[in-house]
């Protein structure tokens, strides 16, 4: 994944500062992402989601509202409105780059925003929200105590997540007339209602009305023990995988065809975090898988080891030349498993020559059917033909190429 930084015009006119996270290969859809309520652009979900629908070879610009982050403006002078109005700035922006979003994504009130925006957004095939309200107005909660004071005197400095901010009489009068349940029950796109039980800071009542208020295709994923912000890693990564499973459905992410003589595409393996040895594993936008290590090293245990993907791959290539075998011979295989096992040993123990070590993979297969003896025996030498098989035990080259750093977060 690439990092670009770029800027666009907001709703004022002032320049917004956002990132567009690119995928290594062709760009097959667009996301738009909209931040939680006076939060940035780079907030840890946000960042998260964004790497793995980048590794799907989904394109992700996230930016920050007018008067937050690094964006320009005064937070004072917006309201629920125009951060809508920033969102279609946005995807018109990406549509004069060719490339209009069809995934929209929200988190709390830049969830509402996103169900009221995509009435004004025509590409947009699907929409995915997190700890959203359902109505605009829950924000106040926030700063209740301040009520009276913004309304007697137009503005009020308020204290949110320990930071100050100006809420003005114009923001509170436009939340009030915000509500959703029109724009979603409208919407005409796919939607995923994420939301967490134990939310304190959104009911998670607010996920019932929206989902209720939805036509079909609607989804509901509850995110456990989350908190409002999905601030924890392992809280992000879930969001993160549940919306790149469920938007493959709703966008059409085919890759172009590989050149001739390219037997497979790219596999992409990116380090989840700095702390651990937790992988993406992602191979085009269809297949994605973890790797880790066990407790034990240090781990997490959340995927296979990469020994274990090597085990895999010659236990599944085994198995697949087994059966394409038996196929076009008609005999009458049922079923296939193969059990593999790797272990380092003496070079002697592995009748090779030499007193060092080497890879031993142990393999055990499992013919089912009313095969004869002979039938038997030929399956058992065509597994040693699998292409897996053979390139284990004839070796390969592992050629490496250093690539220019992308841009962090």
């Amino acid at each position: 994944m690439t990092s670009e930084r770029i800027t666009f015009a907001g709703h004022a006119g002032n320049q917004l500062a956002a990132r567009i996270d690119l995928p290594d290969g062709p760009v097959l859809a667009t996301a738009l992402i909209a931040h939680c309520f006076t939060c940035s652009k780079d907030i840890p979900a946000a960042r998260r989601i964004a790497s793995r629908l980048a590794g799907m070879g989904i394109a992700v610009l996230r930016f920050d509202f007018t008067g937050l982050g690094h964006s320009e403006g005064e937070f004072a002078n917006t309201s629920f409105s125009t951060n809508v109005q920033d969102l279609v700035a946005a995807a018109r922006y990406l549509d004069a780059r060719g490339m209009a979003p069809q995934l929209l994504i929200g988190h709390s009130l830049g969830g509402a925003a996103v169900l009221r925006a995509r009435a004004e957004i025509p590409s947009v095939r699907a929409v995915a929200t997190l700890g959203a309200p359902a109505d605009p107005s829950h924000v106040t909660h926030h700063f209740t105590d301040a009520l009276p004071r913004i309304e007697a005197e137009g503005a009020a400095e308020v204290c949110l997540g320990g930071r100050p901010f100006t809420i003005s009489r114009e923001f509170v009068e436009d939340i009030a007339t915000g509500n959703l349940l029109q724009a979603i029950e409208h919407l005409d796109a796919a939607l995923l209602v994420m939301h967490a039980p134990l939310d304190a800071t959104v009911d998670i009542d607010n996920a019932a009305q929206i989902f209720l208020a939805a036509k079909h295709p609607r989804s509901f994923v509850t995110l456990d023990k989350a908190d409002h912000l999905i601030s924890r890693a392992e809280d992000a990564e879930y969001a993160a995988e549940v919306i790149s499973a469920w938007v493959s459905r709703y966008l059409d992410l085919k890759q172009p065809a590989p050149p001739p003589g390219a037997p497979e595409g790219i596999v992409r393996v990116t380090e989840v975090n700095a702390d651990g040895f937790l992988q993406d594993v992602q191979s085009g936008p269809d297949h994605h898988t973890l790797a880790d290590e066990p407790l034990s090293y240090g781990g997490t245990n959340r995927g296979m080891t990469p020994y274990g993907f090597v085990a895999a791959g010659l236990g599944a290539c085994t198995s697949m030349t087994i059966r394409m075998y038996a196929r076009r011979k008609g005999w009458p295989l049922t079923d296939v498993s193969v059990d593999v096992s790797h272990d380092k040993v003496h070079a002697q123990d592995a009748n090779q020559g030499g007193t060092g070590r080497v890879d031993l993979f142990t393999r055990r297969i499992r013919l089912g059917g009313p095969l004869d003896t002979e039938q038997t025996k030929k399956l058992l030498e065509i597994a040693d033909k699998c292409p897996v098989h053979r390139t284990l035990e004839h070796g390969a080259r592992v050629e490496t190429e250093l690539l220019e750093p992308s841009e962090p977060g």
